[in-house]
């Protein structure tokens, strides 16, 4: 049996995304947000502990709002991804206001994860069945001679707005279920019944199989995906930065997707038939707030989650 597994939750960008932390926007009558219900997934599945990665800015706001309310029932940290955290030799660039990335603001976590862990987006709903699979996966499943890494894959059909364009990790997938590549399609769109991507801006459009199966930046890694991370991010500020200092990123598939390439690492794609739920577009909110009325109707959670 491996250590306990950790929860992170990466809510970085929260601030900027909603205007301020007070705007973040209950989705059910009990004034619960989107990460409640993750949180709530993750506990029910065994998770005891959870890393918030936020900025310093929202501080306050964040732990008014989400993380003393999670502390009664949680183990509880917070990390801040900030510019400034950088090896040492390295600056920001000039004018650079852009985050570095997933892959730093999970590096930024590194001191207080000590085994494996979950990695999710704040504002995306994941499923009851995607935070057991996934723990299972994390307290079961050591490295090896290799890493031994997981990702909740979800059917694309299953994750898509009709209000718009959504980014996707669209996942090549072996016969025995493993990871070989993700193929990051930042325009897919319903159209009519099928989803098709363009890199083009729309001049020309692929069709995508609706049951093609998709990232949504929930991994399951262990410890030594931090040592990576850290390695590689040198590599990301001597090549990669000066190429775009305002914009380019650390991502954290793309160092997923070196490690497979190097074949030092597995990746597990463990699917889900649970519907991903997220506040994409501000019209998104109405659909979201119906389809977790329904899970409680169905009795999947409780009317008020923390009581």
């Amino acid at each position: 049996m491996t250590k306990d597994a950790t929860l992170v939750i990466m809510a970085a960008g929260m601030g900027s995304r909603y205007g301020g932390l007070k705007q973040i926007d209950p989705v059910d009558d009990a004034g619960n947000i989107i990460m409640d219900f993750s949180i709530y997934d993750a506990k029910r599945a065994g998770f005891k502990n959870v890393v918030f990665i936020i900025k310093h800015q929202i501080e306050a706001d964040f732990k008014a709002s989400v993380g003393d309310r999670i502390s009664k029932y949680m183990n509880v940290k917070y990390v801040f991804q900030e510019l400034d955290k950088l090896p040492a030799g390295y600056s920001i660039p000039e004018g650079r206001v852009k985050p570095f990335g997933t892959g730093h603001a999970i590096l930024c976590a590194k001191d207080v994860i000590d085994g494996p862990f979950a990695v999710i987006n704040a504002d995306d709903y994941y499923g009851r069945c995607a935070f057991e699979t996934i723990y299972k996966q994390l307290t079961t499943v050591e490295d090896d001679e290799k890493y031994r890494y997981a990702m909740v894959g979800y059917k694309l059909h299953n994750t898509l707005t009709e209000n718009g364009h959504v980014a996707r990790g669209v996942c090549v997938v072996d016969e025995n279920g493993m990871l070989k590549t993700i193929n990051e399609r930042t325009r897919i769109e319903k159209h009519g019944e099928d989803a098709e991507y363009t890199e083009d801006d729309g001049n020309t459009w692929v069709k995508l199989p609706k049951d093609s199966l998709v990232s949504m930046n929930m991994w399951g890694f262990n410890a030594s995906m931090l040592d990576e991370l850290e390695k590689r991010f040198t590599s990301f500020l001597d090549k990669d930065l000066p190429a775009n200092p305002l914009k380019a990123e650390y991502f954290l598939p793309f160092v997923v997707d070196e490690l497979l390439q190097e074949d030092k690492a597995t990746v597990r794609v463990l699917p889900t038939d649970d519907v991903w739920h997220g506040v994409t577009y501000k019209e998104d909110k109405p659909q979201v707030v119906a389809a977790i009325k329904a899970l409680k109707d169905k009795g999947l959670y409780p009317e008020k989650l923390w009581e």
